[in-house]
């Protein structure tokens, strides 16, 4: 896996995935930036979002369960000293579908958290608390 990231202007850079995919990241106006993309942290944290959610829906669905969408909130804390670290991350995912079983959402939410979600269990290793939730919503 690769990245490449270019410095544009101010605090401004174009990030590059290994498989050609690009996006702006930038800093807030106080920070020199324009505001024009997210910040480095929220890449992060949108990235953690992300992976669990891959894992959760790809999990429901070998179980056969009737999902027709997810969402996951993510909320952080940072320590107030630099580097400015995420001290906690609380995930709470939104899962719909045609009589989901809440035993089975549970299952994919744990499995994720404590399985298959590399950006969770990398940034759990590395002393961020990590908590989840979720709730089953009817279609």
């Amino acid at each position: 896996m690769q990245a490449k990231v270019k410095w544009t202007d101010g605090v401004q850079f174009v990030a590059e995935s290994g498989s050609g995919h690009a996006l702006v990241v930038d800093g807030s106006p106080e920070a020199g930036g324009r505001n024009t993309g997210p910040r480095p942290m929220e890449l992060l944290l949108m990235g953690l979002g992300a992976c669990s959610s891959y894992d959760v829906v790809t999990i429901l669905k070998k179980s056969r369960q009737d999902i027709v969408d997810c969402q996951v909130s993510v909320e952080a804390e940072r320590v107030d000293a630099i580097p400015a670290i995420f001290s906690k991350v609380h995930l709470h995912f939104m899962v719909t579908g045609k009589d989901l079983k809440p035993a089975q959402v549970e299952r994919a939410v744990t499995l994720s958290a404590e399985k298959y979600c590399s950006a969770s269990i990398m940034l759990g290793n590395g002393g961020v608390k990590i908590t989840h939730s979720h709730e089953v919503i009817e279609a």
